[in-house]
């Protein structure tokens, strides 16, 4: 079971990177071909881009790394006075 959930979130932090990367730049060759805009639009959608699937996998890191944090913290044996 543990390891079907370290699959699901290495899924999650590769659509995380990719999926807005892919869109921002399927979305600028768009603007560029419906309005004829300069290839400008297309440094600014790779740019846009690359920011988003860099905060999505700093965001997925942070998280992991939360779970990671609470999973030590329950494996710990209880000491004397903290338990309830």
């Amino acid at each position: 079971m543990k390891n079907l959930h370290l699959l699901i979130w290495i899924t999650q932090l590769g659509l995380s990177t990719a999926v807005p990367l892919a869109g921002f730049v399927i979305a600028a060759v768009w603007l560029r071909n419906r309005y004829g805009l300069g290839l400008w639009v297309i440094f600014v959608g790779i740019g846009l881009g690359l920011f988003c699937a860099i905060d999505g996998f700093v965001r997925n890191l942070k998280a992991l790394d939360g779970l990671s944090k609470d999973k030590k913290a329950e494996e710990l044996p209880v000491s004397f006075g903290e338990h309830d």
